[in-house]
């Protein structure tokens, strides 16, 4: 079983944008909103600048925004 891989939020930015997400408001603290309009789907990600985005938060992204694995493992 391949390895979860490990992103920063500008790459995790990257992903969204080029799978249709548009960046919709900032929220609370340090997290933005990220919106989907195909898919009609919200995704939450904290914005710590530098630091890689934790295992669990990754997989909850990943899971919300609906799009395969592999798309953020970079195949």
């Amino acid at each position: 079983m391949p390895k979860q891989p490990v992103l920063t939020f500008r790459e995790l930015v990257h992903i969204l944008k080029a799978h249709g997400f548009l960046f919709r408001r900032q929220a609370k603290g340090s997290h933005e909103i990220w919106f989907c309009p195909q898919s009609q789907r919200f995704v939450t990600i904290p914005h710590h600048s530098g630091k890689t985005i934790k295992k669990g938060t990754l997989h909850a992204i990943m899971k919300d925004s609906g799009l395969s694995k592999d798309v953020f493992r970079g195949r």
